[in-house]
Protein backbone atom coordinates (compact mmCIF):
# COMPACT_ATOMS: atom_id res chain seq x y z
CA UNK A 1 0.00 0.00 0.00
CA UNK A 2 1.38 3.72 -0.73
CA UNK A 3 0.60 6.65 1.34
CA UNK A 4 1.21 10.25 0.38
CA UNK A 5 -0.17 13.16 2.62
CA UNK A 6 -0.14 16.37 1.70
CA UNK A 7 -0.26 19.86 3.73
CA UNK A 8 -2.13 21.30 0.39
CA UNK A 9 -5.11 19.61 -1.30
CA UNK A 10 -3.82 21.19 -4.10
CA UNK A 11 -0.72 19.18 -4.21
CA UNK A 12 -3.46 16.06 -3.77
CA UNK A 13 -5.25 17.15 -6.73
CA UNK A 14 -2.11 17.07 -8.97
CA UNK A 15 -0.40 13.62 -8.28
CA UNK A 16 -4.11 12.14 -8.57
CA UNK A 17 -3.88 13.59 -12.58
CA UNK A 18 -0.25 12.26 -13.17
CA UNK A 19 -1.31 8.77 -11.75
CA UNK A 20 -4.43 8.37 -13.55
CA UNK A 21 -2.52 9.01 -16.27
CA UNK A 22 0.42 6.37 -15.47
CA UNK A 23 -1.58 3.48 -13.39
CA UNK A 24 -3.70 1.23 -15.18
CA UNK A 25 -6.52 -0.95 -13.81
CA UNK A 26 -3.57 -3.74 -13.88
CA UNK A 27 -1.59 -2.36 -11.89
CA UNK A 28 -3.40 -0.88 -9.47
CA UNK A 29 -6.22 1.18 -8.25
CA UNK A 30 -6.19 4.93 -6.89
CA UNK A 31 -8.30 5.69 -3.75
CA UNK A 32 -8.65 9.36 -2.65
CA UNK A 33 -10.10 8.95 0.82
CA UNK A 34 -13.12 11.95 0.90
CA UNK A 35 -13.15 12.27 4.46
CA UNK A 36 -9.56 13.63 4.10
CA UNK A 37 -8.96 15.04 0.52
CA UNK A 38 -5.59 15.23 2.23
CA UNK A 39 -4.37 11.39 1.69
CA UNK A 40 -3.73 10.15 -1.81
CA UNK A 41 -3.64 6.08 -1.12
CA UNK A 42 -2.87 3.65 -3.63
CA UNK A 43 -3.63 -0.31 -3.29
CA UNK A 44 -2.21 -3.11 -5.74
CA UNK A 45 -3.90 -6.70 -5.81
CA UNK A 46 -1.11 -7.38 -8.02
CA UNK A 47 2.53 -6.64 -9.42
CA UNK A 48 3.79 -4.33 -6.62
CA UNK A 49 6.99 -3.86 -9.14
CA UNK A 50 5.13 -2.80 -11.74
CA UNK A 51 2.52 -0.12 -9.45
CA UNK A 52 5.81 1.16 -7.58
CA UNK A 53 7.71 2.23 -11.04
CA UNK A 54 4.16 3.40 -12.53
CA UNK A 55 4.15 5.65 -9.34
CA UNK A 56 7.22 6.66 -9.60
CA UNK A 57 7.22 8.04 -12.77
CA UNK A 58 3.82 10.05 -11.71
CA UNK A 59 5.35 11.17 -8.86
CA UNK A 60 8.38 12.58 -11.26
CA UNK A 61 6.21 14.11 -13.70
CA UNK A 62 4.39 15.95 -10.89
CA UNK A 63 7.57 17.15 -9.67
CA UNK A 64 8.59 18.54 -12.89
CA UNK A 65 5.15 19.94 -14.58
CA UNK A 66 3.55 20.57 -11.25
CA UNK A 67 6.07 21.63 -8.36
CA UNK A 68 8.82 23.15 -10.08
CA UNK A 69 7.68 26.41 -11.30
CA UNK A 70 6.20 26.48 -8.26
CA UNK A 71 9.40 26.52 -6.51
CA UNK A 72 11.07 28.56 -9.16
CA UNK A 73 8.68 31.40 -8.37
CA UNK A 74 8.51 31.19 -4.77
CA UNK A 75 12.38 31.57 -5.11
CA UNK A 76 12.03 34.72 -7.16
CA UNK A 77 9.97 36.21 -5.14
CA UNK A 78 11.62 35.30 -1.26
CA UNK A 79 14.97 34.93 -2.20
CA UNK A 80 15.54 37.92 -4.96
CA UNK A 81 12.36 40.31 -4.58
CA UNK A 82 11.02 39.35 -8.36
CA UNK A 83 7.14 39.61 -6.91
CA UNK A 84 5.76 40.86 -10.05
CA UNK A 85 3.91 38.47 -12.27
CA UNK A 86 5.39 39.84 -15.69
CA UNK A 87 9.43 40.18 -14.81
CA UNK A 88 8.74 36.93 -13.41
CA UNK A 89 7.54 35.44 -16.34
CA UNK A 90 10.26 36.90 -18.34
CA UNK A 91 13.01 34.73 -15.87
CA UNK A 92 10.97 31.86 -16.87
CA UNK A 93 11.19 32.15 -20.20
CA UNK A 94 15.10 32.18 -19.60
CA UNK A 95 15.20 29.45 -17.12
CA UNK A 96 13.20 27.22 -19.31
CA UNK A 97 15.55 27.58 -22.44
CA UNK A 98 18.18 26.86 -20.56
CA UNK A 99 16.32 23.69 -19.50
CA UNK A 100 15.70 23.03 -23.08
CA UNK A 101 18.81 22.97 -23.94
CA UNK A 102 18.30 26.34 -26.01
CA UNK A 103 21.07 28.25 -23.65
CA UNK A 104 24.34 26.31 -24.67
CA UNK A 105 26.20 29.79 -23.38
CA UNK A 106 24.35 29.70 -19.99
CA UNK A 107 23.90 25.91 -19.29
CA UNK A 108 27.85 25.50 -19.31
CA UNK A 109 27.37 27.56 -15.95
CA UNK A 110 25.70 24.37 -14.71
CA UNK A 111 27.47 21.81 -16.26
CA UNK A 112 28.40 20.17 -12.53
CA UNK A 113 24.04 20.20 -11.68
CA UNK A 114 22.12 17.91 -13.04
CA UNK A 115 18.35 18.65 -11.98
CA UNK A 116 17.06 15.12 -13.38
CA UNK A 117 19.70 13.23 -11.36
CA UNK A 118 19.25 14.67 -8.09
CA UNK A 119 15.51 14.57 -8.15
CA UNK A 120 15.77 11.11 -9.21
CA UNK A 121 18.18 9.85 -6.52
CA UNK A 122 16.48 11.66 -3.94
CA UNK A 123 12.93 9.90 -5.04
CA UNK A 124 15.01 6.44 -4.82
CA UNK A 125 16.07 6.42 -1.47
CA UNK A 126 12.66 7.43 -0.39
CA UNK A 127 10.07 4.94 -2.76
CA UNK A 128 9.74 1.48 -1.52
CA UNK A 129 7.45 -1.42 -2.50
CA UNK A 130 5.22 -0.38 0.84
CA UNK A 131 5.27 3.25 2.30
CA UNK A 132 3.46 6.31 3.65
CA UNK A 133 5.02 9.58 3.66
CA UNK A 134 4.34 13.06 4.24
CA UNK A 135 5.05 15.24 0.92
CA UNK A 136 5.80 18.33 2.57
CA UNK A 137 8.48 16.64 5.01
CA UNK A 138 9.97 14.70 1.83
CA UNK A 139 10.54 18.23 0.35
CA UNK A 140 11.98 19.73 3.64
CA UNK A 141 14.51 17.19 4.51
CA UNK A 142 15.03 15.10 1.19
CA UNK A 143 14.78 17.46 -1.91
CA UNK A 144 16.69 20.02 -0.34
CA UNK A 145 19.82 19.50 -2.64
CA UNK A 146 16.94 19.53 -5.46
CA UNK A 147 15.57 23.12 -4.38
CA UNK A 148 19.42 24.35 -4.21
CA UNK A 149 20.02 23.06 -7.61
CA UNK A 150 16.87 25.19 -9.20
CA UNK A 151 17.85 27.97 -7.01
CA UNK A 152 21.25 27.80 -8.85
CA UNK A 153 19.24 27.87 -12.29
CA UNK A 154 17.58 31.15 -11.43
CA UNK A 155 20.17 32.86 -10.08
CA UNK A 156 22.06 32.48 -13.38
CA UNK A 157 18.64 33.32 -15.33
CA UNK A 158 18.68 36.56 -13.29
CA UNK A 159 21.89 37.67 -13.89
CA UNK A 160 21.11 36.73 -17.85
CA UNK A 161 17.39 38.81 -17.26
CA UNK A 162 19.65 41.84 -15.78
CA UNK A 163 21.50 41.72 -18.97
CA UNK A 164 19.15 41.98 -21.58
CA UNK A 165 17.12 44.50 -19.70
CA UNK A 166 20.54 46.55 -19.96
CA UNK A 167 21.25 45.48 -23.53
CA UNK A 168 17.34 46.66 -24.31
CA UNK A 169 17.70 49.95 -22.76
CA UNK A 170 21.95 50.48 -24.56
CA UNK A 171 19.87 49.12 -28.15
CA UNK A 172 17.09 51.84 -27.62
CA UNK A 173 19.25 54.63 -26.38
CA UNK A 174 21.49 54.12 -29.46
CA UNK A 175 17.85 54.60 -31.80
CA UNK A 176 17.33 57.44 -29.91
CA UNK A 177 20.65 59.04 -31.38
CA UNK A 178 20.27 57.78 -34.80
CA UNK A 179 16.84 58.99 -34.95
CA UNK A 180 18.67 62.63 -34.41
CA UNK A 181 21.83 62.28 -37.08
CA UNK A 182 21.21 63.40 -40.55
CA UNK A 183 22.39 60.96 -42.83
CA UNK A 184 26.03 61.12 -44.78
CA UNK A 185 25.37 58.20 -47.27
CA UNK A 186 22.33 57.08 -48.54
CA UNK A 187 23.43 53.53 -49.25
CA UNK A 188 26.37 51.87 -47.44
CA UNK A 189 27.34 48.47 -48.30
CA UNK A 190 29.00 46.89 -44.96
CA UNK A 191 31.15 43.66 -44.85
CA UNK A 192 31.64 42.02 -41.50
CA UNK A 193 34.20 38.90 -42.64
CA UNK A 194 37.04 38.69 -40.71
CA UNK A 195 36.93 42.74 -39.62
CA UNK A 196 34.41 45.13 -40.78
CA UNK A 197 34.68 47.10 -44.11
CA UNK A 198 32.45 49.72 -45.08
CA UNK A 199 31.93 51.11 -48.82
CA UNK A 200 29.67 53.59 -50.45
CA UNK A 201 27.01 53.22 -52.85
CA UNK A 202 29.54 52.54 -56.01
CA UNK A 203 31.44 50.15 -53.78
CA UNK A 204 34.47 52.01 -53.45
CA UNK A 205 36.36 51.61 -49.85
CA UNK A 206 35.91 53.86 -47.12
CA UNK A 207 39.30 54.20 -45.54
CA UNK A 208 39.24 53.80 -41.64
CA UNK A 209 41.02 57.58 -41.22
CA UNK A 210 37.40 59.17 -42.88
CA UNK A 211 35.43 56.64 -40.84
CA UNK A 212 37.33 57.73 -37.80
CA UNK A 213 36.95 61.36 -38.59
CA UNK A 214 32.85 60.66 -39.46
CA UNK A 215 32.70 59.38 -35.99
CA UNK A 216 30.43 61.81 -33.40
CA UNK A 217 32.44 62.36 -30.51
CA UNK A 218 29.55 63.02 -28.65
CA UNK A 219 28.87 59.29 -29.01
CA UNK A 220 32.20 57.91 -27.89
CA UNK A 221 31.80 60.46 -24.72
CA UNK A 222 28.50 59.26 -23.79
CA UNK A 223 28.94 55.50 -24.14
CA UNK A 224 32.91 55.09 -23.78
CA UNK A 225 32.29 51.35 -23.06
CA UNK A 226 29.61 49.94 -25.16
CA UNK A 227 29.46 52.01 -28.13
CA UNK A 228 32.11 49.42 -30.56
CA UNK A 229 34.23 52.60 -32.03
CA UNK A 230 35.06 50.54 -35.05
CA UNK A 231 31.85 49.53 -36.19
CA UNK A 232 28.94 50.73 -34.76
CA UNK A 233 30.03 54.00 -33.68
CA UNK A 234 30.81 54.96 -37.26
CA UNK A 235 27.35 53.42 -38.50
CA UNK A 236 25.66 55.24 -36.23
CA UNK A 237 27.53 58.54 -37.22
CA UNK A 238 27.07 58.16 -40.80
CA UNK A 239 23.37 57.05 -40.63
CA UNK A 240 22.73 55.73 -43.36
CA UNK A 241 19.29 55.42 -44.96
CA UNK A 242 20.27 51.81 -46.42
CA UNK A 243 22.60 48.73 -45.04
CA UNK A 244 23.70 46.00 -47.03
CA UNK A 245 25.18 43.78 -44.65
CA UNK A 246 27.21 40.86 -46.24
CA UNK A 247 28.10 37.91 -43.53
CA UNK A 248 28.24 34.32 -43.31
CA UNK A 249 27.52 34.47 -39.71
CA UNK A 250 23.61 35.89 -39.28
CA UNK A 251 23.86 35.29 -35.65
CA UNK A 252 27.12 36.76 -34.72
CA UNK A 253 26.64 39.24 -31.31
CA UNK A 254 27.75 42.52 -33.47
CA UNK A 255 25.31 41.57 -36.82
CA UNK A 256 22.61 40.89 -34.81
CA UNK A 257 23.26 44.48 -33.15
CA UNK A 258 23.48 46.49 -36.34
CA UNK A 259 20.17 44.84 -37.18
CA UNK A 260 18.64 45.36 -33.73
CA UNK A 261 19.52 49.24 -33.91
CA UNK A 262 18.95 49.68 -37.32
CA UNK A 263 15.88 47.70 -37.84
CA UNK A 264 14.43 47.56 -41.15
CA UNK A 265 16.97 49.52 -42.68
CA UNK A 266 19.32 46.32 -42.69
CA UNK A 267 19.31 43.99 -45.83
CA UNK A 268 21.46 40.90 -45.05
CA UNK A 269 23.41 38.97 -47.66
CA UNK A 270 25.81 36.55 -48.30
CA UNK A 271 29.44 37.57 -48.51
CA UNK A 272 29.26 35.74 -52.01
CA UNK A 273 26.41 38.64 -52.80
CA UNK A 274 29.04 41.38 -51.94
CA UNK A 275 31.99 39.91 -54.50
CA UNK A 276 29.54 39.38 -57.25
CA UNK A 277 28.31 42.68 -57.16
CA UNK A 278 31.62 44.15 -56.56
CA UNK A 279 32.79 42.72 -59.67
CA UNK A 280 30.26 44.97 -61.83
CA UNK A 281 31.99 47.85 -60.86
CA UNK A 282 33.38 49.26 -64.25
CA UNK A 283 36.81 50.53 -62.58
CA UNK A 284 38.00 49.44 -59.20
CA UNK A 285 38.52 52.06 -56.37
CA UNK A 286 42.23 51.85 -57.14
CA UNK A 287 42.14 53.01 -60.48
CA UNK A 288 39.29 55.55 -60.01
CA UNK A 289 42.09 57.67 -57.57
Amino acid sequence: MFEIIFQKQEDAKGLIKYLQRHLSSESGKINLLFEDPHIIKLTAEANADIILADVKQAFYEFIIYWKREQWFRTILAENYFFNDTEEQSQIMEIIYSILDGNREELAVLLQDTNEENILKEAMDDLFQKNLSFSFDSFVKFRLRPYLDCLEKYVEISIDEYKMEQEYQIFIQTLRDFLAEREMKIRRLHLLINDGSAFFDEHFYEIKRADLVRMIDRKLLFNHPVYVDSVTIAPLLSIAPAMIFLYTEDRDEPLVRTICNIFEERVTIQAVADFNDRKSFLPYTAEEKM
